[in-house]
């Protein structure tokens, strides 16, 4: 994954903990609901650059599925 930028962001605690609340009803981070909140105000003014890469996806990572073994009573 390419280098992320970190700033140090003042917000009123009001803000802070309807934010977290958001996030945490989308099952986001604080952290990761304000970049999807300014990635979408960027796109709705037409400002999001077309080189941005994608969001990363929420949760576990899918499971890589191995072929099952095979039925000792298939034929070769």
């Amino acid at each position: 994954m390419a280098d992320r930028k970190q700033i140090l962001l003042r917000l009123d605690p009001a803000v802070h903990d309807a934010l977290a609340r958001w996030a945490g009803d989308e099952l986001r981070s604080t952290t990761a609901q304000i970049e999807y909140l300014l990635r979408q105000a960027l796109s709705q003014a037409g400002r999001l650059p077309s080189n941005v890469g994608t969001m990363p996806r929420r949760g576990r990572p899918p499971k890589i599925e191995e072929d099952p073994p095979p039925d000792p009573e298939e034929e070769p």
